[in-house]
């Protein structure tokens, strides 16, 4: 049998994929022991602490870019925090260690754990600030979504593109307030929306894939950190996306140009959200459209998560059964 040979880095980089799923894996457990407790900050503040644990075992010299948190008070890992034990590859991480914190609290159906990880000065250094979004999945030609047009322009644009008429376009948004002539602008056209109440990593993620998923564009504003995490996860399977930093105050101005963003008002492509090698994995907390929930049995501990990776285009999906349960309690 012959033997197959793998440059250094690669093994390191595909040893990383299955890392970081144990890191999702354990967020996800420390998360959903706490669903339907209605108590939010408890949730993320376990979903925090089993993320930090293990992201510290890992062979990685690491700085997270992307933390969350800090516009709720919420616990986080924060940006600038230095991560893994220093002896590998210097990567940048990006990290929502429990996206769709109230679902979680009502054990409502689509929280997940999430993290992104790429080469050192890859991933857009975004503030805890809103951004605009607009995201299409693969298959279509360059500029077929703009951030400035209309929302009609843009579904338009894309069911020529994709051979239909409008009213046969699903768009995904964030139920919001500040959503509502954005939503008219929509359904004047005849498009359908799909509204969620949190999640729209998630939701720019369903794009990928509209034939299982039935979403064929995401829209809206939402966290930009989301924002990034989510064109990680695009970048692997195709897509494109645009979005713009909303900073309209001056602290916000301030605190974006300390994280070195030079142009406010900046129309963001992919490739500037998220360039580079980047791994994605998200584990399921609550059962949703994307991932199953975390489920306890007797004495084994199921669990589902989705792996992407851009250098390869490669999507896995886990599923596992966890039999030595100690592995999930706090050290």
């Amino acid at each position: 049998m012959s033997e197959i040979t793998v440059k250094p880095n690669q093994l390191i980089e595909r040893i990383l994929t299955l890392e970081l799923v144990r890191v999702t894996e354990r967020a996800a457990v420390a998360a959903a022991r706490l669903r339907g407790r209605g108590n939010e900050k408890a949730a993320d503040q376990a979903a925090v602490d089993a993320m930090r644990r293990e992201l510290n075992r890992l062979p990685i010299d690491g700085t997270v870019v992307i933390g969350e948190g800090e516009r709720d008070e919420a616990p986080m890992l924060f940006i600038g925090e230095k991560v893994g034990n220093t002896k590998g590859p210097k990567v940048d991480i990006a990290v929502d260690p429990l996206e769709g914190t109230t679902l979680c609290a009502k054990d409502m159906p689509g929280a997940i754990t999430v993290m992104a990880m790429a080469e050192a000065g890859t991933l857009l250094g975004a503030p805890d600030v809103y951004m605009q979004k607009i995201a299409v999945g693969p298959g279509y030609p360059d500029g077929v979504i703009d951030l400035d047009a209309s929302p009609a322009d843009n579904i338009n644009a894309l069911a020529r593109a994709k051979g239909v008429k409008p009213n046969e376009i699903n768009v995904l948004m964030l139920d919001r307030p500040r959503h509502a002539d954005m939503i008219a602008a929509v359904r004047k056209t005849g498009a359908g929306i799909r509204l969620i109440t949190d999640g729209d990593v998630a939701g720019v993620i369903f794009t990928a894939n509209p034939e299982e998923t039935g979403i064929d564009m995401y829209l809206g504003i939402g966290a930009a950190p989301e924002g990034v995490l989510a064109a990680g996860a695009l970048r692997c399977v195709g897509g494109q996306m645009q979005a713009r930093l909303i900073l309209d105050t001056a602290e916000k101005l301030d605190r974006a140009a300390k994280m070195g963003v030079t142009d406010p008002n900046k129309k963001y492509q992919l490739l500037d959200l998220a360039s580079g090698d980047v791994i994605v994995a998200a584990t399921g907390v609550t059962n949703g459209a994307l991932l199953s929930g975390v489920r306890f049995r007797k004495d084994v501990i199921e669990t589902e998560t989705v792996v992407y990776r851009s250098a390869t285009g490669t999507v896995r999906r886990i599923k596992a059964e966890h039999r030595e349960l100690a592995k999930f309690h706090l050290d």
